[in-house]
């Protein structure tokens, strides 16, 4: 039983989507523009070449036979059908260069819109999920600005062409071919419905499919270890069959409805051959206007199935619109305060800078207590301070904070470069580098991988990042050295060397604050001991901020904050 409002939501939600999409569109009104000219003049030359085809069959049957007239009209079918075939080779050409291009600029700007959100927002989504929408769903929106716009109105040209056409000619033909119009009229609806809903469903299956296979990937060692294969196949195998069940169910409702509208259209095909044939019959009309009428009655009911038939397309495309939109209309960052933070940078380096945290509160929006709670600390040039607490209590979240990655809910975290103050955002991480927990190399080399932070550096540079990281040991060794592959996700390295490999990152970008999550937890005491003396003794105003559950660490800070399981920060003695 249909639920009150359902069909008005449904609706409007598309109409939202659309707007969305139309926004969208006007940023290539030019070459839109220009498809539906050039597809308008390609139904001009279709309609022409019929209307000439009658009077050359008018001409030939006819008594006198005028050879005059049946060259000029052989000549005039021939020229517009050839006509046709240009324009038609010309407009598939136009897909491939403006498409590809549309398609490009698209992707482009959904990718920055993705990396460019509040890092809790985005989070919310599977990154399988967003490459589906940036892939999947951006192609189907892509496609709709080159084609499906264009087609509505030049289908809408020829049906109106066909329109004029017979009723010029016979005005009751018009009645049996839009014979089909009540039926798809009242089946409008339901139809729409349908077909949104199964949109909505292949997509959200497909995402799942790609998130799912995307993280067995990348985690496939482990997979192995624990033997999980089959476990995970076998998973795999029951998401691609969840699938399947919904595309043959769509397929199944289309089957239906295309024997429905097949039917209809037979009926419609043959109703308005056999008043063709009763007019001819008459002697009301000619062999040529016969022809005419099978013509052109075929083309306006085909036309009007094809208006029918955008309803779906343009379902899916609303569909994909509302899941790019999702993410586009996510909260940006902005870098508000890239001024002062640049003014601040020159003073950076001979004074360095201090972190200060007074009264923060946080608590994750989906969450039901606060993480962090009126938490002050402060690091000044030349400290080393530790974050420390039982898993789960804050101390990953506080390192968030830190980096602007999130806002607090109250409170404040100010960073201060010779008393001029500036509050912690998107614009002051140009003051960090960062060590994050786990393993955050990247495909390419070991020398890319560094680059990425400081592309100025030079190899000399590379070499002392990596001497103080206590990396160059192993990295000298290898038969490439810094050119030697990593592989997706350190694939070619341990855990150590992967973690000293972002310590030497963190390092080559000279930034004047440190933060480090639990960065050498990979590490052996002696290591770590000798890591962190690097650190220290490479830039003597550099202020580091660690979490931490080795007590070997400790040794090294000058103070200790702990968090306890409320979420409260207090100075460890």
């Amino acid at each position: 039983m249909r639920k009150p409002g359902e069909y008005g939501s449904m609706f409007k939600s598309m109409s939202t989507e659309w707007k969305w999409l139309l926004k969208y569109i006007l940023n290539y009104k030019k070459e839109v523009f220009l498809y539906i000219v050039v597809g308008v003049f390609g139904i001009a030359m279709g309609l022409g070449s019929s209307v000439a085809s009658k009077y050359l069959i008018d001409a030939v049957v006819s008594p006198g036979k005028d050879s005059n007239e049946i060259i000029t009209s052989a000549a005039m079918v021939i020229g517009m059908a050839v006509t046709q075939i240009l324009i038609n080779s010309a407009t598939s050409r136009l897909t491939t260069v403006v498409g590809t291009r549309i398609n490009t600029q698209i992707r482009s700007n959904i990718y920055e819109n993705i990396v460019f959100s509040h890092w809790e927002e985005i989070n919310k989504y599977h990154s399988g999920d967003l490459i589906n929408r940036l892939e999947g769903d951006v192609n189907v929106v892509s496609n709709s600005i080159i084609s499906f716009v264009p087609s509505v109105f030049t289908r809408v040209a020829q049906f109106v062409g066909c329109l004029v056409i017979v009723l010029y000619y016979d005005p009751i033909m018009v009645v049996f071919a839009l014979m089909s119009a009540p039926f798809f009229m009242l089946s409008s609806r339901f139809t729409t419905k349908m077909m949104r809903k199964f949109s909505i469903e292949s997509r959200e299956m497909n995402g799942k499919i790609l998130s799912y296979g995307e993280e067995s990937m990348q985690n496939l060692q482990t997979l192995k270890a624990f033997d999980l294969t089959r476990k995970y196949t076998q998973n795999f195998r029951i998401l691609l069959e969840s699938y399947r069940k919904v595309k043959l169910d769509y397929d199944k409702f289309s089957i239906i409805l295309s024997i429905c509208m097949s039917i209809i259209g037979l009926v419609v095909s043959y109703s308005c051959y056999g008043w063709g044939v009763y007019r001819l019959w008459q002697g009301a009309i000619t062999y040529g206007t016969m022809t005419l009428f099978l013509q052109i009655s075929g083309k306006l009911t085909s036309s009007f199935t094809t208006l029918v038939a955008l309803v779906p397309s343009a379902i899916s495309i609303a569909t994909a619109a509302g899941r790019i939109m999702e993410v586009t209309t996510l909260s940006s960052e902005k870098d508000e305060d890239k001024e002062k933070a640049l003014n601040l940078m020159e003073k950076v380096y001979n004074k360095g800078i201090k972190v200060t945290a007074d009264n923060l509160t946080y608590s994750y929006k989906d969450g039901d207590r606060e993480v962090i709670k009126n938490a002050s600390f402060e690091a000044s040039p030349g400290e080393t301070i530790a974050l420390i607490g039982p898993s789960g209590e804050g101390k990953t979240t506080l390192l968030r904070l830190i980096l602007g990655l999130m806002e607090p809910d109250s409170g404040s975290i100010e960073m201060t470069v010779g008393g001029e103050s500036l509050r912690v955002s998107d614009s002051t991480r140009r003051f960090c580098s960062y060590v994050p927990q786990g393993n955050t190399v990247f495909s390419g080399t070991i020398k890319e991988n560094l680059l990425l932070v400081n592309e100025d550096a030079t190899d000399e540079d590379i070499e002392n990042a990596l001497k103080i990281a206590d990396a160059w040991g192993f990295v000298s060794a290898l038969p490439l050295g810094i050119d030697t592959v990593v592989g997706e996700r350190g694939v070619n390295f341990s855990e150590g060397q992967v973690q000293r490999l972002s310590i030497a990152r963190a390092v080559l970008r000279k930034a004047s604050v440190l933060i480090m999550d639990e960065a050498t937890s990979a590490l052996d005491s002696e290591t770590e001991g000798k890591v962190l003396k690097n650190l220290m003794e490479s830039n003597p105003l550099r202020t580091c901020i660690i979490t931490t559950h080795r007590p070997s660490m400790l040794q090294y800070c000058d103070r200790i904050y702990k968090i306890d399981e409320n979420g409260t920060l207090v100075l460890s003695e």
